[in-house]
């Protein structure tokens, strides 16, 4: 059994500890917000982003690295994407060359349209080479949290590594599966984000299942497309991290992504919505830097294209709508 550190206690850090407590002989959750940290350490509970389960007695908290990263196995990353280097920069003089990193991010760095576990890389390399995974995969945080059964990629160049870790964390409820493809799987953990956005204007506008099921559809060759000309494996799209989140992500209810979407279609505009949101929506930050990283590669992401100028306010949902139906006809796997 090992000891693990996971760092971010949001609804899906917060999840992760829950269900991770009987596997690990040790768990420590980093919280960044003090009151928050103070009350869940008298309650045992989340009240901000996941009400209604209890934290493990076994389940340590705190705000300070110093008591969360010595000793630990594992370091699994579930902070926002926007503040991954600046907290692993803060952990550096902290981590060992012995942990596992285990990013849980769905999201790319902007500026430097790095994934995740290059951020990682980027951070961590100059101490030591550090050996990463990337865990990825159809969660919604509360069924996660409530001992849903939950099937998930743990995905690493190091084979070795993916298989120790697949070990060392599948239980009952939280099933892993390893893959070989980091690239696929990030590309596609960040990239769905964007598609259900779109699916969320379509279910906002009224648009019936007929266009959720093609906007999936289209959304999934989308996700192969950048994946692949990042260097990443088309297996990897049909798989958990690629058709089974875009599935989960673009028709659950629990989707904040989704919800940013059903908003949009109501005419709200972007700033105000995730102004007015607790937790993070990483599709809305990911749209512009798919975008830019579409140019890079040369790469067609009209979906994308659309959700990106809706989130500038330069094009109404409806418009977008439009747009997609009256663009060139084409073949289907072009």
């Amino acid at each position: 059994m090992k000891q693990l550190a996971i760092i971010g206690a949001g609804s899906w850090g917060t999840a992760l500890a829950i269900v991770l407590a009987p596997r690990c002989q040790r768990v420590r959750l980093w919280v960044k917000e003090a009151d928050l940290a103070a009350r869940m350490q008298s309650t045992r509970v989340n009240d901000v982003f996941l009400p209604g389960f209890a934290l493990p007695d076994s389940v340590e908290i705190s705000t300070r690295f110093e008591d969360v990263l010595p000793g630990a196995d594992v370091l699994l990353g579930v902070m926002p994407s926007k503040y991954a280097r600046r907290v692993y920069t803060e952990m550096l003089p902290l981590v060992e060359a012995e942990m596992y990193f285990v990013s849980a991010t769905k999201g790319l760095e902007q500026g430097t349209l790095l994934r995740m576990s290059e951020v990682v890389y980027d951070v961590i390399g100059p101490r030591f080479t550090p050996r990463v995974a990337v865990l990825s995969g159809p969660t919604f945080a509360r069924d996660v949290a409530a001992g849903v059964p939950t099937a998930v990629v743990i995905a690493s160049t190091d084979a070795a590594l993916a298989r120790t870790i697949q070990h060392d964390l599948s239980g009952p409820t939280f099933r892993l599966y390893t893959n070989s493809d980091p690239v696929g799987v990030e590309v596609a953990a960040a990239l769905k984000n964007v598609i259900a956005i779109a699916a969320g204007v379509c279910h906002g506008l009224g648009l019936g299942h007929n266009a959720i099921a093609a906007l999936i559809t289209r959304g999934l060759a989308e996700l192969r497309r950048l994946a692949c000309a990042m260097g990443g494996n088309p297996h990897t799209m049909a798989g958990l991290a690629g058709l089974g989140d875009l599935v989960l992500t673009c028709t659950g209810e629990l989707s904040r992504n989704r919800q940013v979407g059903i908003e949009l279609a109501k005419g709200r505009p972007a700033a105000d919505i995730v102004g007015s949101m607790t937790m993070v929506a990483e599709g809305v930050d990911t749209t512009a830097v798919a975008m830019e990283l579409a140019a890079r590669f040369g790469v067609d992401l009209p979906i994308t294209a659309q959700i990106d100028l809706i989130l500038r306010g330069e094009r109404s949902p409806r418009e977008a709508i439009r747009e997609l139906m009256e663009r060139t006809l084409k073949d289907e796997h072009a």
